[in-house]
């Protein structure tokens, strides 16, 4: 089973969010369509086709004009995701029925442009598909009546894609609350005679597997920290039983999700950011540092990540998004994005390392709890490998500008002395705080370093008291992995360990 997981692992690690997403809903359509061919799945596959075609052209164009108005990247993989959403909750359409061909398209349009319209600081606040869809209802009596979740033919793949995504995401608490508590709900609300039959229902006959995996972990919409994203889950599930009502009106599942965005902008970080280039440093060798000015002081905390966006004319199956930890510190002026580039590098890359001063990217969705600890007496231990020095480059600049020492040791792997990043910070902490940092170095190393690959010797070696701290983990994902499992079989506590993680590595 272990060696199953690591397989699976493996293969998330390659993909990113959007793209495993993409996969998923393109899975979907075309089993339905396949499906419909021998009559497991109601609808004809020649109306789902033209259907999907139909939202896919509409969303295309729309996101098209509005970046150009707005003037901002366009994110085809946003566009493609409504899109196949929007075929799998609509009921299909004829070729000859207008009316229900104009509310597809409007729903759409709708969809799409509100993420340019509805926005404030320049991120959207409602979940685009679920918007769209509810103004149709709303405006022309067109409901989406998601067939995708009442069909037991597509069951599988709704379960198996949708455990990779919350295994990609791990956003289990995210998915588990909503549940739980839409479950709660229908029951609360159902004679206990019909509990057996009010659970089938729910579980087999309903959007609720669909809705939890696809509409509810959407990124931008959904809070980012836990306590609030378990809160967000428990509104929107609440909602989301279809007994739940206010008066007259009677809670859709996108109405039941719109109102818990509403909750999530409330209690999230605001805003999208425009950053402009400033210069570009070299951190290490084939390693540089992306200095940017923002237009509003960034607040965040020491570690943390963003989600950044470039517009690229020929985006890789990897997307002009990408996931980073902020290397710079909240108390400097600057954004600092620290980057490792590859001979294979994505388009995403290959497009950063052509900005010039001036040059502007887009950065939004600021998340992340590997931060500190709120308490200065913790113990901490940082393990870095390569480029994973970036979230303790923010943390050591933090403490040097604040000039706070803490009980923190490092130990810093690398392949070559060529590969250390952030000498002068390093250097400064352990002069200014007396936070020392040993050096693993497997190519080359130098007097009073570690030859080799940071193991539970150096562990032992540089860190006696090692069962008093906490430690932190930042680097790639296989060094990750096994530095978390050495840990373990050292007697370190699954709770005094603390991985650097964002959804979207790839």
């Amino acid at each position: 089973m272990l060696a199953i997981i690591k397989t699976i692992d493996r293969f998330l690690d390659r993909l990113t969010m959007y793209m495993l997403v993409l996969y998923y809903l393109m899975a979907l359509v075309g089993a339905a369509f396949m499906l419909g061919f021998v009559k497991l799945v109601p609808h004809d596959p020649i109306t789902l086709a033209f259907t999907t075609a139909l939202a896919l052209a509409a969303c295309w164009i729309t996101n098209k004009i509005f970046a150009l108005i707005f003037e901002v990247p366009a994110n085809n993989e946003s566009v493609y995701i409504t899109a196949l959403i929007l075929a799998l909750i609509l009921d299909p359409v004829a070729t000859t029925d207008l009316k229900a061909i104009a509310a597809v398209a409007f729903a759409s349009v709708w969809a799409i442009s509100s993420k340019f319209i509805l926005a404030v600081g320049r991120k959207h606040l409602f979940n685009p598909a679920a918007l769209g869809v509810a103004l149709s209802a709303l405006l022309l009596d067109q409901s989406a009546t998601w067939w995708v979740g009442g069909n037991l033919s597509l069951l599988p793949i709704v379960l198996i894609g949708g455990i990779l995504i919350v295994r990609k995401l791990r956003r289990l608490d995210l998915v588990a609350t909503f549940v739980v508590v839409a479950l709660a709900t229908v029951l609360a609300t159902t004679e206990p005679s019909q509990y057996g039959v009010a659970l089938k229902e729910t579980l087999t006959s309903s959007p609720l597997l669909f809705f939890a995996f696809v509409m509810l972990t959407e990124p931008l919409t959904a809070p980012t920290m836990r306590w609030p994203r378990i809160a967000f889950a428990a509104i929107v599930g609440f909602l989301f039983s279809p007994n739940v009502h206010i008066g007259s009106l009677y809670f859709t599942p996108e109405l039941a999700l719109l109102a818990g965005n509403l909750f999530a902008y409330a209690a999230g970080p605001k805003g999208r950011f425009v950053l402009t280039l400033e210069r570009i440093e070299q951190s290490a060798i084939d390693s540089y540092d992306f200095v940017f000015k923002s237009p509003r002081k960034l607040a965040f905390q020491a570690g943390q990540y963003l989600e950044w966006t470039l517009g690229l004319d020929h985006a890789d199956n990897r997307g002009n998004r990408r996931y980073f930890t902020l290397a710079s510190a909240p108390t400097e002026e600057t954004v600092r994005l620290g980057v490792k580039f590859y001979p294979q590098s994505s388009a995403f890359k290959r497009e950063l390392i052509t900005m010039k001063p001036g040059s502007r990217i887009h950065a939004a969705q600021l998340a992340g709890n590997f931060t500190l600890p709120a308490s200065p007496e913790t113990k901490l231990a940082f393990l870095a490998g390569g480029i994973g020095i970036t979230p303790f480059r923010s943390m050591l600049q933090y403490l040097l500008d604040r000039k706070e020492a803490r009980p923190i040791v490092i130990l810093y792997g690398n392949e070559s002395q060529e590969d250390i990043a952030y000498r002068d910070v390093l250097g400064a902490a352990r002069q200014q705080l007396g936070i020392k940092t040993i050096h693993a170095v497997a190519r080359g190393g130098g007097r009073g370093q570690y030859t080799g690959y940071i193991d539970e010797r150096l562990i032992r070696l540089a860190i006696p008291d090692y069962l008093e701290r906490t430690f932190y983990i930042s680097g790639p994902q296989a060094m990750v992995k096994a530095l978390r499992q050495k840990l373990r079989t050292l007697g370190v506590r699954r709770s005094r360990i603390k991985v650097d993680y964002f959804p979207g590595f790839a």
